[in-house]
């Protein structure tokens, strides 16, 4: 634990015992803010805490502890590119320690790390892009329901749940994946570089353990987050967890509490759905 008193002690007086900057990154990475009932990881839920983190001038490097099966690949990569940017220009390390799971959106933002470790149980990489909904064409079909959309653009109701799918709709979506998927695989080369392996499974959103994971080169070492910077650092080394600041109760719910809640139910069990892609 950080002495809160420690700054206050002249500096040639402070013990030498080095203080890393540590910054969670939890959950689903949604589009959506966090709430008093949901919680979601975004570039607005996390940037406020990375800054902090970046800004701690004596530290060498900053630690991030990562929790998260995936989700948008936009903010995914957001997430990523600030760390990057802040770890440029304060010229500070970054050591990734991934808990549970990085996989998908989780491992983009973990290659933002210059070394990535894992527990050897965490369930790494899925390197690949996937869509998801239902149809309830037959369902509207069978209760007597007739949907009516107007539109001005032919595509403009593509993939709708409430219409049969269409050959043309399903052709383009999988078109927007391709590039997705191509914009994740080039940021892991990138970053990983001659570290991976040359293995034929390792683009095809293929998820494994750490241990199988580091023969991949997507993990650099097995460890913890406390022990593996004791022992880079020293003994005292001391910990920091950075979090970001809020109210009491956090945002007002835009629709109530009775709304918010329902929304918190189902993201729950979006989330949960998640994360037992992958045995959790």
């Amino acid at each position: 634990m950080v002495n809160p008193f420690k700054y206050l002690i002249p500096r040639r007086w402070r013990s030498k015992a080095v203080t890393i900057p540590v910054v969670r990154l939890q959950g689903m990475i949604t589009t959506e803010s966090s709430t008093p009932f949901k919680s979601g990881l975004s570039l607005g839920s996390c940037a406020e805490s990375l800054e902090k983190a970046f800004e701690h001038k004596h530290s060498p490097a900053v630690a991030l502890v990562i929790n998260s099966p995936g989700g948008s690949p936009v903010q995914s990569r957001l997430i990523f590119r600030r760390i990057r940017d802040l770890a440029e220009e304060n010229k500070k390390q970054v050591l990734v320690f991934v808990e549970d799971v990085a996989a998908s959106g989780g491992y983009m933002i973990a290659c933002a790390g210059d070394e990535i470790y894992a527990d050897p149980s965490s369930v790494v990489g899925s390197i690949g892009v996937v869509s998801g909904g239902f149809g309830f064409a037959g369902l509207l079909k069978k209760i007597g329901v007739e949907r009516r959309v107007y539109t001005a653009g032919k595509n403009k109701v593509s993939l709708d749940p409430f219409q049969p799918a269409k050959d043309a709709d399903i052709k383009h979506l999988k078109a927007l994946q391709l590039e997705i998927h191509e914009v994740f695989i080039n940021l892991v080369k990138e970053r990983r570089g001659g570290k991976l392996a040359d293995d034929d499974d390792l683009f095809t959103g293929m998820f494994w353990t750490a241990i199988t994971g580091q023969t991949l080169g997507l993990v650099d070492g097995l460890g913890d987050v406390r022990s593996t910077l004791k022992a880079r650092y020293g003994e005292k080394t001391e910990l920091k967890l950075i979090a970001a600041s809020r109210g009491l109760l956090g945002r007002k719910p835009p629709g109530g509490i009775a709304v918010e809640a329902v929304e918190a139910l189902v993201h729950s069990a979006e989330e949960r759905s998640t994360y037992a892609r992958y045995g959790l």
